[in-house]
């Protein structure tokens, strides 16, 4: 035992340089972001391994609830996974391995050529959007450790409004337009910087951040998962790939209307059925129809103009604005002592000059691709608006593709959904 602690003790200080001279393991833009790294953010020896059992574990975890919800149909393996998720992913690797901040590195990557993509973020982006366009969002089922989380914690289920629901669904909408705004304008990763559950994770952190993660996690015991619902950008971009998904969550293949499915579900993914709907005259369809139509252009240009006439004021996040108001806030009223930040870019000989054309150039930047982010945030209301005002006939409970998290809770309520041959097939009475 002596002898080994010697050898750790031998290795550990042979390391030390390469340690302090190492890359991160996901290296930081060239931006601040007010982002907190965890404490062992750094490559060591070993650490390429982690990678491949994180990426492994991914697509096992995947493949495993999809066979559950699919196959199976049973909630137990999804449960087992959750746990699994929230102490591995989350309090292991302290929530650094994460596929909602991901979004924010590919729109960099994308729009910034001289930013290079570890592999493994790529990898965390694109899997769980491949498996959701097979199998539908079984990542968010208990795979995401943020999710997990809130399943874990949920014991009861306070339904909200369908008008609520969709507005309040226009959250993350709106929040993966600004994190993909602010990533390719290479000003900070705000997913990262606000990200709720981070501090619960790591046992530390922003007091505010943690504050936000106590009380979603506090919700999530009577709300279901509010924060994938109504905050989380990534489940709205896999909301969209799981609308046209190969295979689905369904509640049984023969439904009976007897509303336990709906009462059981967590996310307000399940429809009741809406047969006595009066049937609109032809003039009268045609009308809405080409309402519509204006109203989905109007909301888009208002959009765009309002986001572009405010793009000044969202570009002043970025580091080179900040430094340029702040020398020119200097030269106004000089002071007896220079602030830090001017000191260093004088030390450097930076120019003042030089620094007003590239932040010339950041404020056309922000102004294009603000106006681009308000044309999409006036469609993404327009639509929601109209989504509200349509009702389609059903004559038995529907799974929303969209909104179901392939959770599984609703297998054990349905009666139709008790009884298994040997192989996990479904059999009726």
């Amino acid at each position: 035992m002596k002898r080994l602690s010697a050898v750790r003790l031998f290795t550990i200080f042979a390391l030390l340089p390469v340690v302090a001279t190492a890359q991160n393991r996901f290296p930081k833009p060239d931006f601040e972001s007010g982002y907190t790294y965890p404490e062992f953010s750094y490559y060591v020896p070993g650490e390429a391994w982690w990678d491949i059992v994180d990426i492994c574990l991914l697509v096992l975890m995947m493949g495993i609830v999809a066979w559950a919800v699919l196959r199976r149909r049973q909630r137990a393996p999804v449960f087992i996974v959750s746990i699994v998720s929230v102490l591995y992913f989350g309090f292991f690797r302290s929530g650094c391995v994460c596929s909602i901040g991901s979004i924010q590195n590919v729109a960099l990557a994308l729009a910034d050529s001289s930013y290079s993509m570890p592999l493994t973020v790529f990898l965390f982006f694109i899997l769980p959007i491949v498996f959701t366009l097979l199998f539908g969002r079984v990542f968010c089922a208990g795979v995401c450790p943020f999710g997990a989380l809130q399943e874990l914690v949920n014991i009861r289920n306070v339904r909200i409004s369908k008008a609520l629901s969709a507005v309040l669904g226009i959250l993350p909408w709106i929040y993966l337009i600004f994190a993909i705004l602010y990533a390719v304008t290479r000003s900070r990763f705000i997913v990262c910087r606000f990200d709720p559950f981070i501090g619960i994770f790591r046992l530390s952190g922003d007091f505010g951040i943690v504050t936000l993660g106590a009380l979603l996690l506090a919700a999530s015991v009577f709300v279901g998962r509010p924060f994938c619902r109504f905050l989380c950008p990534y489940g709205a971009l896999l909301s969209l790939f799981s609308r046209v998904s190969l295979k689905h969550l369904t509640i049984t293949p023969k439904c009976i209307n007897c509303d336990l499915c709906r009462n059981a579900c967590p996310v307000g993914a399940i429809h009741p059925p809406y047969e006595n709907k009066v049937k609109e005259s032809r003039a009268t369809g045609v009308k809405r129809l080409l309402a519509y139509f204006v109203v989905l252009p109007v909301m888009a240009v208002t959009g765009a103009l309002l986001m572009r006439t405010s793009s000044d004021a969202l570009s002043s996040v970025h580091k080179d604005i900040k430094l340029y108001e702040l020398i020119k806030q200097n030269e106004a009223h000089p002071a007896d002592v220079l602030p830090i930040d001017i000191e260093v870019f004088l030390a450097q000989g930076g120019s003042t000059d030089e620094l007003q054309q590239r932040t010339d150039k950041i404020r056309d930047e922000f102004a294009l691709y603000s106006t681009i982010a308000g044309a999409l945030m006036g469609l993404i209301i327009a639509i929601t608006l109209i989504n509200l005002s349509l009702k389609r006939t059903r004559k038995t409970y529907e799974i929303d593709d969209a909104a179901c998290v392939s959770c599984g809770r609703c297998f054990a309520y349905c009666p139709q959904n008790t009884n298994h041959n040997d192989t996990g097939d479904i059999t009726n009475e």
